[in-house]
């Protein structure tokens, strides 16, 4: 009888080395964003293969913008911690924060703490500062029943879809960002700079060149000229980057708005003004919302999903939504939008 070669045994098979291109499948829309990763074997592990992938997943990023990656046996907030730290070891902090969010494993924090029945507008993050978070990191760790899809934009086409007249304005004169911490609406000043201590607010105001004020004890006023327009790092492409359209009253429920027209305008919990101080107006802010809608595309949450964006190129949200839905954030890669630098 013939001895079967050792080579040919199902055991030497399984040994056999293959590529990490063979293990993941991406798929690529006609209409942009995300590519979508999925495993060839279950037992393909993604933090494994993203340590391996990384600069195929970026030339993914730069021409896609978001890569979702389904299928994978993430399960729990440290099997996404896992693989966020192949990418990038050192998580990035929510100090600064415009919502309220809660932290989970370290570097890891919910997704913003608003009730199910509210729209959260399409933003590239922390835009509203001149150092933000190249790359954003999504968990699905429970969908929901119903809606609570995470838009995606891209903000290319945003861009392109903006009269030209308007962007250049609005890149000469930049975006003025002004918060009262304090006023018993929007976070406070302790939940926005992660500190009890007044002293590390003031220290990392002047490290961000943001101007700033104590009005009482427990009130803090802030305003800060950024840009509306930035340069992508890898691509060299000018992208609408900017919070204006969400700062803005106009942005606000009529029935919220209404409540506020009492209140001073230098007391207002937040207000986008042009860089010049000038105010914007509302039909501006309104075409805005309309460019990044009409660029809107949405996929239903998997459990388990994980999602990348690269932050700059693509814009994000929230859905209303029905039962239970936990989707956990991470982000990674500081980028200095004053020098033009990831770090």
């Amino acid at each position: 009888m013939t001895t079967p070669s050792p080579l040919n045994s199902p055991a030497a098979r399984r040994r056999v080395a293959v590529s990490a291109e063979d293990l993941v499948t991406v798929e690529l829309p006609d209409r942009g964003v995300p590519a979508v990763a999925r495993p060839t074997v279950p037992t393909v592990g993604l933090a494994a293969w993203m340590r391996d992938s990384k600069p195929r997943v970026q030339d993914i990023l730069n021409e896609r913008g978001a890569v979702l990656f389904r299928g994978f046996a993430i399960r729990k907030p440290v099997d996404f911690q896992a693989v966020v730290r192949e990418w990038s070891p050192a998580l990035l902090n929510y100090t600064y924060g415009s919502t309220p969010r809660r932290s989970t494993v370290e570097g890891v924090y919910t997704s913003t703490d608003y009730p199910a029945d509210q729209t959260i507008l399409q933003h590239n993050e922390m835009a509203y500062a001149r150092v933000w978070p190249r790359y954003l990191w999504f968990y699905c760790e429970t969908a929901a029943t119903a809606g609570g899809a995470t838009p995606l934009a891209d903000n290319r086409r945003i861009s392109e879809r903006l009269d030209p007249a308007l962007v250049e304005s609005f890149a000469a004169r930049g975006v003025r960002y002004v918060r009262n911490y304090g006023s018993g609406l929007g976070v406070t000043w302790q939940q926005a700079f992660e500190t009890e201590d007044p002293n590390e607010v003031e220290e990392f105001c002047r490290a961000w060149e943001i101007d700033f004020a104590w009005q009482e004890p427990d009130r803090l006023w802030t305003s800060q000229r950024c840009q509306a327009v930035a340069e992508h790092p890898d691509t060299g492409v000018d992208l609408w980057f900017n919070q204006a359209h969400l700062f803005h009253t106009s942005a606000l429920p009529a029935d919220v708005r209404a409540s506020m027209l009492d209140l001073d305008p230098g007391q207002l919990p937040r207000q986008a003004y042009y860089g010049d101080g000038e105010p914007i107006e509302d039909s501006t802010l309104d075409e805005v919302r309309a460019a990044l809608e009409a660029e809107i595309v949405r996929e239903p949450w998997e459990r388990g999903d994980v999602l990348l964006i690269d932050n700059m190129l693509v814009s994000h949200g929230r859905d209303p939504f029905e039962g239970s839905r936990r989707v956990l954030v991470a982000m990674t890669d500081e980028h200095d939008g004053r020098i033009g630098a990831t770090r």
